[in-house]
Parts: structure tokens; sequence; C-alpha cells
């Protein structure tokens, strides 16, 4: 990738220089290898950090798109390897949402862990007030028996709670054990987590690794942001790692007085105040093709996608069908260093089909946008081991 020579400081960026930093900060920069590797898959989550967890599977996993729209097809099961076999590295917390975050970020989430008692949510606060004695007995199954899932522990004829996600009192516990980092994933089993003690699962050399203090542990966590995002609003490194608004003003703020992000006005973004991260470098240019994933941290501030591309992006899984602009799993289409169209994407497995069952072009898009996306849908099919692309007349 080749990058244009930066001067020490800078103090102002333009709205193209924004988007080619983001974007080569995020990997999009970095050409497709030719057959991606495991060595590839560890580059790019080098530049990531975190892949978020989400259960929707009408075209494939959450976590498993991120890496391909920066590689290409890739083997998925280098992700599972790294995520669920020994020698771990990755494992799975509450780090932006339910995620995959590199095996060496565990002594930073440790605060987060120590504060569950304040912050978990209140089923699991409930829990470990009222029932602390299941909560251990619990635990000492898991420690029995692990690992294992919330259904194989369930106590016998006891009522499941929640409309929505039908947790019994097992289940809570289960949860409030895995946030206050008593227990950890060993991986998941038909996306079922399966619960094991840390030590079971997680290198020696990361739990026996200091526990950094809590305003320690943000500073990185905020710097590792600045470094995945490239140029960021307050909000935007807040998010990256769901940091509270009193804690991620008091990071950055230590972080500017000590010269690791610089302020920087961004073409177009009015008022709100930017970050440059330090060292960072815009690229000449981006070449990308890609589709993005609703879940991919390139997009999950939506107002940074609106500063970023102009582009106004909105998951609507849980709007009504006739309120839905899009559709229900859209993904943003990247061409260059622009987001230049949108695809309501769905897998049918049963006839082996790719389903674009809608396109919106951006009005801007060039000419080149339907060749484009149609040779990226056809990559993602193959990858998908779907023999077709079905798209809209």
């Amino acid at each position: 990738m080749t990058r244009t020579p930066e001067p020490r400081s800078r103090t102002a960026l333009s709205a193209a220089e924004a988007r080619r930093l983001a974007l080569g900060a995020q990997g999009f920069a970095d050409p497709r290898p030719a057959k991606p590797t495991g060595w590839d898959l560890r580059r790019v989550l080098s530049r990531v950090r975190v892949l978020q967890i989400d259960s929707v599977n009408v075209l494939e996993r959450a976590h498993y798109l991120p890496a391909f729209s920066r590689l290409g097809p890739y083997p998925r099961e280098l992700l599972d390897r790294a995520s669920q076999r020994a020698p771990r590295r990755l494992f799975e917390y509450w780090g932006h949402e339910a995620s995959l975050l590199p095996v060496e970020l565990q002594p930073l989430l440790r605060w987060r862990m120590e504060r569950a008692a304040e912050e978990a949510w209140g089923g699991m606060r409930r829990i470990q007030r009222e029932r602390p004695e299941l909560v251990e007995r619990v635990l000492r199954q898991v420690a029995e028996r692990g690992p294992v899932t919330a259904s194989e522990l369930a106590e016998p004829g006891r009522r499941r709670n929640g409309p929505w996600w039908d947790w019994s009192e097992v289940k809570w516990a289960l949860e409030w054990l895995f946030v206050s980092g008593r227990l950890t994933a060993a991986r998941r089993r038909r996306f079922q987590r399966l619960y094991d003690l840390p030590e079971r699962v997680l290198p020696a050399a990361v739990l026996g690794a200091p526990t950094p203090p809590a305003d320690q542990a943000q500073r990185e966590l905020v710097r590792i942001a600045s470094r995945s995002l490239g140029v960021a609003a307050e909000r935007d490194l807040r998010d990256y790692f769901r940091l509270s608004t009193p804690d991620a003003k008091l990071r950055i703020a230590e972080l500017v007085e000590a010269g690791e992000l610089q302020p920087v006005a961004v073409e177009g973004w009015g008022r709100t105040p930017a970050y440059l991260a330090a060292g960072a470098r815009v690229p000449r240019r981006v070449e990308a093709r890609a589709l993005v994933g609703p879940f991919d941290s390139l997009i999950w501030e939506r107002s940074r996608v609106r500063r970023l591309f102009g582009f106004d992006y909105r998951l609507e899984i849980y709007v009504p069908k006739p309120k839905r602009r899009h559709g229900y799993y859209v993904l943003p289409f990247l061409l260059g260093d622009r987001l230049v169209a949108r695809v309501d994407l769905k897998a049918d497995r049963a006839a082996r089909v790719l389903r674009a069952r809608a396109v919106h072009r951006e009005p801007a898009a060039p000419g080149a946008v339907g060749e484009a996306l149609r040779a990226e849908l056809e990559t993602i099919a193959t990858w998908l081991e779907l023999e077709s692309v079905d798209l809209p007349a």
C-alpha cells in the first residue's frame, strides 16, 4: 500500500483524506491476497481488533464477514481455529456488544468485569444479589462438567423467564459469571455459547498478566480504537469499546495532553472535534471493492458513516416490513473510497442461490457500480458455496 509522507503534525484533513485514512486504518487499502492465509487473517485482526457477534444468519454469521470484506474468500476455519482451539488467539467478551477480541486484550477489560455488579444487565445483577447460592452451584457445575451450554445445566421444572430471551435462572447465573469474568466461552455450538473456566480456555500468560488500573486500561482501549479508526470524533472513540461518556472524555483528554491524539479539523464535520491517531498516515488511494456487513466496525457508529461517506445507514431488521426503506439485511457496497450502493442479501441455502432482494445505488454512484457489484456478489456466493446469484431485474 502506497502512502503519502505526512508532516509531524496535522491540523486539518480534507473529506477525501479522512475517508482514505479511515479505510486504511480498517484494512481496506491493502490489496486482497490471492490465497488468504492465517497470517492475512491476523493482519486484519491487528487492524480491527474487535469482531462483533450477532445471531442473525440470513447471509452468514456477522463475525465471519469483516475478514471476507477485506480479504475476499478466506477459509472460515481459520477464524474458528483462532477463536475455538488452543493456542487461543481470540476470546469472547463484551467489547463492542458481544465480540471476539484478541486474547491479549483480556487484562484491559478486567475493570469492566469488576464493575459488573453495578453495570451488568438487570437480570444478572438480580441473580447474583437474590440467589448467590445458585450462582455458586452453577459455577461448581461448570467446573465439573464444562464446557457446557445453559440448556445442559438448566434446573428441572423451573419456569423460563422473558418473552424475547426465554432465559432461565441458570442462564442468568451463567451470564453473570461470564460478564464478571469467572467464566468464559470455550466455543459456540449451533450458536449457543459453551461456558468453561478461564484457566481451561485462555493462555496461562494472559491469565497471569497483571491487571492494569482502570484508567490505564481505558487509555489503552482508546489508543487501540484511535488506531483502528484513523481519525475519529469523541463518540467514535467511545463507541468502539463501549466506554462510558465520562470515562471516554477523561481518557481522550489525557491522550491529547500526552501528544498521543492530535486534534484535527475535518472538512464537512462542522463543529465536531476530531482526533488523529498518533503516527497515522493517509493512503494515496483506496481501490477497495467490498460488501460491508451490517455489524462491521467500519460502520458501527452511524453518525460517523454520515460524516465520512455522506451515507445514511440504518439496519432495518427490527423495522416492520412495510416501513423498511432498503430491506431486511442490507450491506453497503464500498467501491474505491466511497459507499456507492446498498444490497439486501439472503443466502437461500436450500436453492443454493444468493438472492439480492433489492439493490439501491447512491445518487452520485459511478456508472461502473453495476459491473463491480455483480463481480463481488459472485465472489461472496462462491465463498458461501452457493451456485448462482439472483439479481432484481
